[in-house]
């Protein structure tokens, strides 16, 4: 029996969560023009909203599709005011549940996590495998080809049910998932605060057969990026084929053949934005440039302490001296010596 869930449709409709939930959406859109507009009745729009959710009358709305460079373009689908509100309002009541259902090592769209936990736990990996770097560490690195948009709906909504009793709650759920889609049947949106739920909910179930059926120990998943540890190269390739059944077989998923990779740590790894060494790790040269470039283009005080502390999470002190160097021009900025020198 898998764990359920305990809140009700009425928890997730209520005025009180969607008046908390418009709360937490509006920080830092206030100056967007439809967050605005939606704000001249925000009461009126609010009450409207809650109750098309009691009647059962509600129906997501379209997508304003754009294009961003993150740093790959990405085709993002923004969804109406009213809509978002609703998602943050869903989020905001399943989020903390399905925390309690996925696996430790799962980084991605998990509050106290993100990408520094991710590779900070990769180097704790590649100590324990490797026996304090007295033996030889393979990693395997997986990526799954188009993921957002190869989400299956009725699989989705199907493992949902797997943790969802109540009807309603699966209804509206299913509601803003087929409100999407990239090829019939299959598809969510990147905008949709609820998308990053969902994938999660989705591949807990590669997740759970990665630790309890295949009981494989060192693993670490950042949405659509995984790796896996072994001093037993033979280990890893012999994995290769069950990844690929389940995700297809169980999940319509298909691994990105360009970017399956198996090589020692000591050969240097490239997992979200960094290269990781034995004992150290460096930024991936495209990341680096990127850097340099969007300082060239106008450097703020602000832009630089945030990209000083990106780099201190790894061996980056020469390129952040040179930052200093070139872009400060004897301004006073914090500064920490960050990594190895």
């Amino acid at each position: 029996m898998k764990k359920q869930l305990l809140i009700n449709y009425e928890d997730v409709i209520s005025l009180d969560n969607l008046l908390s939930a418009w709360q937490e959406f509006v920080v830092g859109k206030k100056s967007k023009l439809d967050v605005q507009q939606f704000s001249i009745n925000l009461m009126d729009n609010i009450l409207s909203l809650h109750r098309e959710l009691v009647n059962n009358s509600y129906r997501h709305g379209g997508y304003h599709g754009f294009y961003i460079t993150d740093p790959k373009l990405r085709h993002i689908h923004k969804a109406s005011v009213r809509d978002r509100l609703l998602h943050h309002a869903i989020y905001r009541q399943l989020y903390s549940f399905f925390a309690t259902v996925f696996i430790v090592d799962l980084y991605s769209c998990q509050l106290g996590k993100g990408t520094h936990k991710a590779i900070n736990r990769f180097r704790e990996f590649n100590y324990k495998v490797s026996k304090n770097n007295t033996k030889t560490v393979w990693v395997l690195k997986c990526d799954i080809k188009r993921f957002f948009d190869s989400i299956d709906h009725q699989i989705l909504i199907n493992i949902l049910q797997e943790h969802i009793s109540d009807s309603k709650i699966l209804s509206l759920l299913s509601n803003i998932i087929t409100s999407f889609k990239s090829l019939p049947g299959k598809g969510l949106p990147l905008g949709n605060l609820t998308s990053q739920l969902l994938v999660n909910i989705y591949m807990d179930k590669f997740d759970q057969f990665i630790k309890h059926k295949l009981k494989v120990k060192y693993y670490i998943r950042y949405a659509d990026d995984f790796v896996f540890f072994s001093q037993d190269r033979q280990q890893l390739l012999d994995l290769i084929r069950y990844i690929k059944d389940f995700l297809f077989k169980e999940l319509k998923l298909t691994i990105h053949p360009q970017k399956l990779f198996l090589q020692t740590v000591a050969s240097g790894v490239d997992f979200l934005g960094w290269i990781h060494f034995p004992d150290y790790r460096i930024l991936r040269t495209k990341t680096k440039q990127r850097i340099i470039n969007r300082l060239q283009g106008g450097c703020t005080k602000q832009s630089l302490q945030s990209y000083l502390g990106l780099l201190q999470h790894g061996n980056t002190y020469k390129l952040q001296c040179e930052l200093l160097v070139d872009y400060l021009d004897n301004k006073e900025v914090y500064f920490g010596n960050g990594g190895d020198k």
